[in-house]
Protein backbone atom coordinates (compact mmCIF):
# COMPACT_ATOMS: atom_id res chain seq x y z
CA UNK A 1 0.00 0.00 0.00
CA UNK A 2 2.64 2.61 0.73
CA UNK A 3 4.10 1.89 -2.63
CA UNK A 4 0.80 2.70 -4.36
CA UNK A 5 0.46 6.06 -2.55
CA UNK A 6 3.96 7.06 -3.64
CA UNK A 7 3.04 6.27 -7.26
CA UNK A 8 -0.08 8.46 -7.09
CA UNK A 9 1.88 11.37 -5.61
CA UNK A 10 4.46 11.04 -8.38
CA UNK A 11 1.74 11.10 -11.01
CA UNK A 12 0.19 14.21 -9.47
CA UNK A 13 3.55 15.98 -9.38
CA UNK A 14 4.19 15.15 -13.04
CA UNK A 15 0.78 16.59 -14.02
CA UNK A 16 1.49 19.99 -12.40
CA UNK A 17 2.61 22.65 -14.87
CA UNK A 18 6.24 23.79 -14.77
CA UNK A 19 6.90 26.59 -12.31
CA UNK A 20 3.76 25.84 -10.29
CA UNK A 21 5.70 24.48 -7.35
CA UNK A 22 7.98 27.58 -7.23
CA UNK A 23 5.04 29.96 -7.40
CA UNK A 24 6.50 31.75 -10.50
CA UNK A 25 4.11 30.42 -13.19
CA UNK A 26 1.58 32.28 -15.26
CA UNK A 27 -1.01 32.05 -12.46
CA UNK A 28 -0.87 31.38 -8.74
CA UNK A 29 -3.41 29.73 -6.52
CA UNK A 30 -6.94 30.69 -7.30
CA UNK A 31 -6.06 31.81 -10.87
CA UNK A 32 -4.49 35.16 -9.85
CA UNK A 33 -1.56 36.37 -11.95
CA UNK A 34 1.76 35.95 -10.19
CA UNK A 35 3.95 39.05 -9.90
CA UNK A 36 6.88 39.25 -12.31
CA UNK A 37 10.32 38.88 -10.84
CA UNK A 38 12.70 41.92 -10.72
CA UNK A 39 15.02 40.21 -13.17
CA UNK A 40 12.19 39.77 -15.69
CA UNK A 41 11.23 43.47 -15.37
CA UNK A 42 14.82 44.57 -15.97
CA UNK A 43 15.02 42.35 -19.04
CA UNK A 44 11.84 43.94 -20.40
CA UNK A 45 13.10 47.46 -19.86
CA UNK A 46 16.36 46.64 -21.61
CA UNK A 47 14.46 45.20 -24.55
CA UNK A 48 12.27 48.28 -24.84
CA UNK A 49 15.35 50.53 -24.64
CA UNK A 50 17.00 48.55 -27.42
CA UNK A 51 13.87 48.98 -29.49
CA UNK A 52 13.89 52.76 -29.09
CA UNK A 53 17.60 52.92 -29.91
CA UNK A 54 17.09 50.81 -32.99
CA UNK A 55 14.25 53.07 -34.11
CA UNK A 56 16.40 56.18 -33.70
CA UNK A 57 19.28 54.63 -35.58
CA UNK A 58 16.97 53.46 -38.31
CA UNK A 59 15.51 56.96 -38.62
CA UNK A 60 18.96 58.50 -38.95
CA UNK A 61 20.13 55.88 -41.43
CA UNK A 62 16.95 56.15 -43.46
CA UNK A 63 17.18 59.94 -43.75
CA UNK A 64 13.81 60.59 -42.18
CA UNK A 65 15.01 62.99 -39.47
CA UNK A 66 14.41 66.76 -39.87
CA UNK A 67 18.14 67.52 -40.05
CA UNK A 68 18.52 65.14 -42.97
CA UNK A 69 16.04 66.91 -45.25
CA UNK A 70 18.25 69.93 -46.12
CA UNK A 71 21.20 67.61 -46.70
CA UNK A 72 19.11 65.43 -48.97
CA UNK A 73 17.99 68.50 -50.93
CA UNK A 74 21.60 69.67 -51.28
CA UNK A 75 22.64 66.25 -52.54
CA UNK A 76 19.79 66.30 -55.02
CA UNK A 77 20.92 69.74 -56.24
CA UNK A 78 24.46 68.50 -56.75
CA UNK A 79 23.19 65.45 -58.54
CA UNK A 80 21.44 67.70 -61.06
CA UNK A 81 24.73 69.35 -62.12
CA UNK A 82 25.93 68.27 -65.56
CA UNK A 83 28.52 65.52 -65.53
CA UNK A 84 30.49 67.07 -68.40
CA UNK A 85 33.15 69.47 -66.97
CA UNK A 86 32.59 72.03 -69.71
CA UNK A 87 28.83 72.05 -69.14
CA UNK A 88 29.40 72.34 -65.39
CA UNK A 89 31.77 75.27 -65.84
CA UNK A 90 29.34 77.08 -68.10
CA UNK A 91 26.49 76.49 -65.66
CA UNK A 92 28.52 77.84 -62.72
CA UNK A 93 29.52 80.99 -64.61
CA UNK A 94 26.01 81.75 -65.80
CA UNK A 95 24.61 81.40 -62.28
CA UNK A 96 27.23 83.80 -60.91
CA UNK A 97 26.70 86.33 -63.68
CA UNK A 98 22.96 86.32 -63.06
CA UNK A 99 23.43 87.94 -59.64
CA UNK A 100 25.91 90.67 -60.61
CA UNK A 101 28.68 91.43 -63.07
CA UNK A 102 31.94 89.62 -62.35
CA UNK A 103 35.49 90.01 -63.59
CA UNK A 104 37.12 87.16 -65.46
CA UNK A 105 39.41 86.45 -62.50
CA UNK A 106 36.47 86.21 -60.11
CA UNK A 107 34.85 83.59 -62.32
CA UNK A 108 38.14 81.73 -62.79
CA UNK A 109 38.59 81.58 -59.02
CA UNK A 110 35.07 80.20 -58.62
CA UNK A 111 35.71 77.47 -61.21
CA UNK A 112 38.98 76.51 -59.57
CA UNK A 113 37.23 76.23 -56.23
CA UNK A 114 34.72 73.85 -57.83
CA UNK A 115 37.64 71.78 -59.17
CA UNK A 116 37.01 72.49 -62.84
CA UNK A 117 40.16 71.62 -64.85
CA UNK A 118 42.15 74.72 -65.82
CA UNK A 119 42.05 74.01 -69.55
CA UNK A 120 38.27 73.58 -69.47
CA UNK A 121 37.84 76.77 -67.43
CA UNK A 122 39.98 78.70 -69.91
CA UNK A 123 37.89 77.53 -72.84
CA UNK A 124 34.59 78.42 -71.17
CA UNK A 125 35.77 81.84 -69.98
CA UNK A 126 37.13 82.72 -73.41
CA UNK A 127 33.85 81.73 -75.02
CA UNK A 128 31.87 83.86 -72.56
CA UNK A 129 34.14 86.81 -73.36
CA UNK A 130 33.53 86.33 -77.06
CA UNK A 131 29.76 86.57 -76.61
CA UNK A 132 30.06 89.58 -74.29
CA UNK A 133 29.00 87.96 -71.04
CA UNK A 134 32.43 88.69 -69.55
CA UNK A 135 33.65 92.24 -70.11
CA UNK A 136 36.29 93.46 -67.68
CA UNK A 137 36.30 96.97 -69.17
CA UNK A 138 32.56 97.43 -68.63
CA UNK A 139 32.82 95.82 -65.21
CA UNK A 140 35.53 98.28 -64.16
CA UNK A 141 33.58 101.30 -65.42
CA UNK A 142 30.43 100.26 -63.56
CA UNK A 143 32.41 99.50 -60.41
CA UNK A 144 34.01 102.95 -60.35
CA UNK A 145 30.72 104.76 -60.93
CA UNK A 146 28.89 102.83 -58.21
CA UNK A 147 31.56 102.81 -55.52
CA UNK A 148 32.43 106.47 -56.01
CA UNK A 149 28.81 107.59 -55.83
CA UNK A 150 27.74 105.36 -52.93
CA UNK A 151 30.89 105.08 -50.83
CA UNK A 152 32.72 108.25 -51.86
CA UNK A 153 35.91 106.33 -52.64
CA UNK A 154 38.85 108.09 -54.23
CA UNK A 155 40.46 107.11 -57.51
CA UNK A 156 43.33 105.48 -55.65
CA UNK A 157 41.03 103.32 -53.51
CA UNK A 158 38.94 102.32 -56.52
CA UNK A 159 42.02 101.35 -58.50
CA UNK A 160 43.19 99.14 -55.64
CA UNK A 161 39.83 97.38 -55.44
CA UNK A 162 39.81 96.65 -59.16
CA UNK A 163 43.33 95.23 -59.05
CA UNK A 164 42.33 92.82 -56.30
CA UNK A 165 39.55 91.60 -58.59
CA UNK A 166 42.06 90.81 -61.31
CA UNK A 167 41.22 93.63 -63.72
CA UNK A 168 44.14 94.44 -66.01
CA UNK A 169 46.14 97.57 -65.26
CA UNK A 170 45.23 99.43 -68.44
CA UNK A 171 41.53 98.78 -67.87
CA UNK A 172 41.85 100.05 -64.31
CA UNK A 173 43.45 103.28 -65.50
CA UNK A 174 40.73 103.79 -68.10
CA UNK A 175 38.00 103.25 -65.52
CA UNK A 176 39.34 105.64 -62.88
CA UNK A 177 40.15 108.24 -65.54
CA UNK A 178 36.44 109.03 -65.75
CA UNK A 179 36.86 110.77 -62.37
CA UNK A 180 38.83 114.01 -62.38
CA UNK A 181 40.26 116.10 -59.55
CA UNK A 182 37.07 118.13 -59.21
CA UNK A 183 34.99 114.95 -58.86
CA UNK A 184 37.23 113.76 -56.05
CA UNK A 185 37.11 117.10 -54.28
CA UNK A 186 33.32 117.24 -54.39
CA UNK A 187 33.01 113.67 -53.14
CA UNK A 188 35.40 114.42 -50.27
CA UNK A 189 33.41 117.53 -49.30
CA UNK A 190 30.13 115.64 -49.31
CA UNK A 191 31.63 112.92 -47.15
CA UNK A 192 32.98 115.41 -44.60
CA UNK A 193 29.62 117.17 -44.42
CA UNK A 194 27.90 113.89 -43.62
CA UNK A 195 30.34 113.16 -40.80
CA UNK A 196 30.70 116.69 -39.42
CA UNK A 197 27.85 116.52 -36.95
CA UNK A 198 29.30 113.52 -35.13
CA UNK A 199 32.37 115.55 -34.15
CA UNK A 200 30.53 118.48 -32.59
CA UNK A 201 31.49 118.98 -28.97
CA UNK A 202 35.12 118.05 -29.64
CA UNK A 203 38.00 120.48 -29.92
CA UNK A 204 38.89 121.65 -33.40
CA UNK A 205 42.12 119.63 -33.60
CA UNK A 206 40.33 116.45 -32.52
CA UNK A 207 37.64 117.04 -35.13
CA UNK A 208 40.32 117.66 -37.73
CA UNK A 209 42.04 114.35 -36.98
CA UNK A 210 38.82 112.35 -37.11
CA UNK A 211 37.56 113.83 -40.33
CA UNK A 212 40.93 113.59 -42.05
CA UNK A 213 41.02 109.94 -40.98
CA UNK A 214 37.65 109.33 -42.65
CA UNK A 215 39.00 110.65 -45.95
CA UNK A 216 42.31 108.82 -45.61
CA UNK A 217 40.52 105.48 -45.22
CA UNK A 218 38.83 106.13 -48.55
CA UNK A 219 42.09 106.74 -50.30
CA UNK A 220 42.22 110.54 -50.42
CA UNK A 221 45.60 112.22 -50.27
CA UNK A 222 46.67 113.93 -47.07
CA UNK A 223 46.84 117.34 -48.71
CA UNK A 224 43.33 117.14 -50.14
CA UNK A 225 41.92 115.74 -46.91
CA UNK A 226 43.34 118.53 -44.72
CA UNK A 227 42.22 121.22 -47.13
CA UNK A 228 38.63 119.95 -47.40
CA UNK A 229 38.27 119.42 -43.63
CA UNK A 230 39.71 122.84 -42.83
CA UNK A 231 37.30 124.52 -45.23
CA UNK A 232 34.33 122.64 -43.74
CA UNK A 233 35.25 123.62 -40.17
CA UNK A 234 35.78 127.25 -41.17
CA UNK A 235 32.40 127.38 -42.90
CA UNK A 236 30.70 125.90 -39.87
CA UNK A 237 32.37 128.41 -37.55
CA UNK A 238 31.22 131.28 -39.74
CA UNK A 239 27.63 130.05 -39.69
CA UNK A 240 27.60 128.91 -43.31
CA UNK A 241 28.23 125.25 -42.55
CA UNK A 242 25.97 122.23 -43.26
CA UNK A 243 22.63 121.72 -41.56
CA UNK A 244 21.96 119.28 -38.75
CA UNK A 245 21.34 116.51 -41.25
CA UNK A 246 23.58 115.21 -43.98
CA UNK A 247 23.03 115.67 -47.68
CA UNK A 248 20.93 112.51 -47.80
CA UNK A 249 18.60 113.75 -45.07
CA UNK A 250 19.83 111.28 -42.44
CA UNK A 251 21.70 112.15 -39.24
CA UNK A 252 25.45 112.06 -39.90
CA UNK A 253 26.56 110.47 -36.67
CA UNK A 254 28.19 107.29 -37.99
CA UNK A 255 31.87 106.49 -38.43
CA UNK A 256 33.64 104.18 -40.79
Amino acid sequence: MPTGRRRRRSALVQEEPPGHRAGGGAAGHGGAAAPASPAAGARGRRARGRGRTDDTASEAEGGEGPAEKPRRAARAGRAEEPADPEARARDICLRLLTGAAKSRKQLADALRKREIPDEVAEQVLTRLEEVGLIDDAAFAQAWVESRHAVRGLSRRALAQELRTKGVAGELVEQAVAQLDHDDETEAARALVERKLRATRGLERQARMRRLVGVLARRGYSEGLAFRVVREALDEEASGAGPEEEDVDGAPADGWE
